[in-house]
């Protein structure tokens, strides 16, 4: 049996934390060596997600939904595009048993080939005209189980440098985990662009589309060497028992601090809800209404990927000086000012257009840099592991889920007015959440 399953079904005992704490100097981990796991892990998790979430505009409505129109095409691949999120809990809560009863290297092992698995499977798919429907089951299969995967893909060290960053620097440190997001887009939106320059239409649709899903595969690898590197060493096992991070239970993690974790979903819903309003959909807007060329659009999302990456590097430092929830207050007020003027501009000139999705992902990166944490210190000391996994689940699966599908079906029906009342639900829920939280700390 684990040391980490003994901790979670006996006590610890007035010697077991006299040993702890004389241990602590030795099992004492560098923050910036844990920061590198952190950056590759989460890096590798969201380029596998923007390679979906981008051939769902430009690929699948013609892969696997040709008997639909083009808007309808690009719907039914976001309603697969949501599964994943849907099935990310149920992934946490599955692997966190498996780490109970065999361990960290195990659970991130079995999580990363599957989500490896899952990943190549897509790109090895036929199309519906050789297959029919069941390439869209198939699909569909295929990216619950990319949910399931990325649940399961928690390692910890998000919580493990967070108790190890210095406490001046926490805001600092809390970001760098934040950058794996922006740097995942980056590289799938390069990609697509190059083959998307590269090759006819004809053999982009063909084949060049599968080649993201085999490099995610190949990224999948190296990152899991690179965090089992980490995870399974002695140093950080006793680290991770020192602070404390247990895999509690789902069920008992929602009875105890159930709260918790839905506040600090709801505190980063602006951050989230942002998130795939300036990658995925407006992507599919200009796609669908052909205001722009494809490899333009693209072009311009790869420079608001780096400003995304320089503002949430800037985030931590502005929240050193601020407070984190100062900082993720204030970008969400700004997120509602930007949701006004989205419609206008989005409806706009290619320029206007371009100028919407930089400012947003300048927006989406000093907010999404603090968005993660804004409550975890509210958890209990052995409840934070778990807690930190389930509240990014919920905060994607209520922010990001439905974002593209909603504001696309919205935007084609009824107006691009829709989008502001996404975004401005988000702010709202976000700046409630802050409140509810200082209310209970208070009263606390």
């Amino acid at each position: 049996m684990s040391s980490s399953q003994d901790q979670t079904t006996t006590p610890v005992t007035t010697l077991e934390q006299d040993l702890r704490n004389t241990t602590a100097d030795r099992s004492k981990v560098a923050p910036g060596e844990i920061a590198v796991g952190v950056v590759i892990g989460r890096a590798s998790e969201y380029f596998d997600f923007f390679v979906f979430g981008i051939a769902s505009v430009l690929v699948f409505p013609y892969v696997f939904f040709p008997f639909l129109g083009r808007m309808e095409g690009m719907l039914a691949a976001f309603i697969i595009f949501s599964f994943a999120f849907l099935a990310r809990p149920f992934g946490t809560a599955l692997f966190m048993t498996i780490q109970r009863h065999w361990g960290r290297g195990v659970k991130l092992t079995v999580a990363l080939f599957m989500l490896g698995t899952a990943t190549v499977g897509m790109a090895l798919l036929p199309t519906y005209d050789t297959l029919g429907v069941w390439t869209i089951l198939l699909l569909a299969l295929f990216r619950i189980l990319q949910g399931f995967a990325l649940g399961g893909s928690w390692d910890g060290l998000p919580s493990l440098l967070a108790l190890n960053a210095p406490r001046h620097r926490r805001s600092w440190y809390a970001m760098l985990g934040q950058l794996g997001a922006p740097i995942g887009f980056l590289v799938a939106a390069a990609l697509f662009l190059y083959l998307v320059l590269s090759l006819s239409s004809e053999d982009f649709l063909g084949w060049g589309w599968r080649y993201p899903f085999f490099v995610a595969f190949a990224i999948n690898v190296v990152a899991l060497f690179a965090r089992l590197r980490l995870v399974v060493t002695d140093e950080y096992t006793r680290a991770l028992e020192e602070g404390e991070l247990e895999p509690i239970g789902t069920r008992e993690m929602l009875r105890r601090q159930g709260y918790n974790i839905f506040i600090g979903s709801f505190a980063a819903l602006a951050s989230y809800a942002l998130f795939h309003m300036v990658t995925i959909f407006p992507l599919s807007w200009i796609s669908f209404n052909e205001s722009q060329s494809i490899h333009d659009v693209l072009g311009v999302q790869l420079a608001g990927a780096v400003l995304a990456v320089f503002g949430t590097i800037a985030s931590g430092w502005i929240a050193d000086r601020i407070g984190k929830r100062t900082t993720v207050a204030l970008l969400a007020c700004l997120i509602g000012v930007f949701a006004l003027f989205t419609p206008m501009l989005l409806d706009g000139s290619p320029i206007q257009q371009d100028a919407v999705i930089l400012i947003g992902f300048a927006l989406l990166g000093v907010s999404y840099g603090q968005a993660a944490g804004t409550v975890t210190t509210n958890f209990e000391r052995r409840f934070r592991y778990t807690g930190a996994a389930l509240t990014s689940d919920f905060a994607w699966l209520f922010g990001a889920a439905f974002a593209p599908l909603v504001a696309l079906g919205l935007s084609a029906n009824f107006g691009l007015a829709y989008v502001s009342v996404y975004l401005l639900s988000g702010v709202v829920c976000t700046l409630l959440a802050l409140r509810i939280n200082k209310s209970l700390e208070a009263s606390d």
